[in-house]
């Protein structure tokens, strides 16, 4: 079998799309990694098989599905020929944090309607001069979301839970472009530094250096859809150098951060 990468990745000007990720795999396992915008998939060949919240899924070709933000994931071609994907990236002002819950529980939305705007909205945003209709589709798909998942009314007076996972979680997300030893960690959350990295990957499904990288190649992906090179956005994005950064973003993203920059110059974006 011939393995194939073709990707192509760009940040459209339309509010609540933070990214466009279309991409064509056919041996690319992601490990797993959390983004901090919600994940909008659609298979146009092939089938992905993912891991949510500890639960198996797969996406068959008729379905649209819905990865929240902040909740670890992997994904791998379930078919020998790979997969097809096309990807919208988008922020909570299109979704805000009560529907995750809902997505965790159904991810996967057999919606042939859902489907088909969803797929409108990718044509409209490879066409300069059609953000209107962007804007207008995705306002649709938005609310189409919302009628999926339905959240239930959040008690009045309910307190987020301060856990020591919890309490990690909030530390990694502010030093994320720093440093920050287990050791420190363990102090600032007191807890033991064995039982907080236990607790972490029990509550979050991932390790905690895990989490730390992949928001941080997040953040690289970003950066070099502004156009900035790759040598900045490395130290930008809090990795060493160039190379770790390459290390890490060919590992979660299947391609190197120098071809993922191009091929944003490539759709003209």
């Amino acid at each position: 079998m011939v393995t194939r990468q073709e990707i192509s990745a760009w940040r459209p000007p339309v509010a609540g799309v933070v990214e466009v990720f279309h991409a064509h795999f056919t041996e690319h396992a992601y490990p797993m990694h959390v983004h901090d915008a919600w994940t909008l998939l659609i298979v146009d060949d092939g089938e992905v098989r993912y891991d949510l919240d500890r639960h198996e899924r797969a996406t068959p070709g008729d379905t649209v599905s819905l990865l929240p933000p902040q909740v670890p994931h992997n994904g791998s071609p379930a078919t020998p020929r790979g997969f097809r994907k096309r990807v919208l990236y988008l922020d909570m002002t299109q979704l805000d944090e009560r529907y995750i819950g809902p997505s965790v529980d159904s991810p996967d939305l057999a919606d042939p309607v859902l489907r088909r705007r969803v797929g409108q909205l990718h044509t409209a945003l490879t066409a300069r001069g059609d953000e209107f209709e962007a804007e207008s589709r995705l306002a649709l798909i938005s609310e189409r979301l919302r009628e999926h998942l339905r959240p239930g009314p959040v008690p009045v007076g309910a307190r987020p839970d301060r856990s020591v996972a919890r309490n990690l979680r909030d530390l990694l997300d502010e030093r994320l472009l720093g440093t920050v030893t287990l050791e420190e960690a363990a102090r600032a959350v007191h807890a033991h530094p064995t039982h907080l990295v236990r607790a972490f990957s029990a509550a979050f499904g991932i390790a905690p250096h895990q989490y730390m990288v992949s928001r941080r190649v997040d953040l690289a992906r970003r950066l070099l859809l502004d156009g900035r090179p790759p040598g900045e956005v490395a130290t930008a994005a809090g990795f060493y150098d160039q190379s770790h950064l390459t290390r890490h973003f060919k590992r979660v993203v299947g391609v190197t951060p120098g071809r993922y920059a191009r091929s944003r110059a490539a759709d003209g974006f």
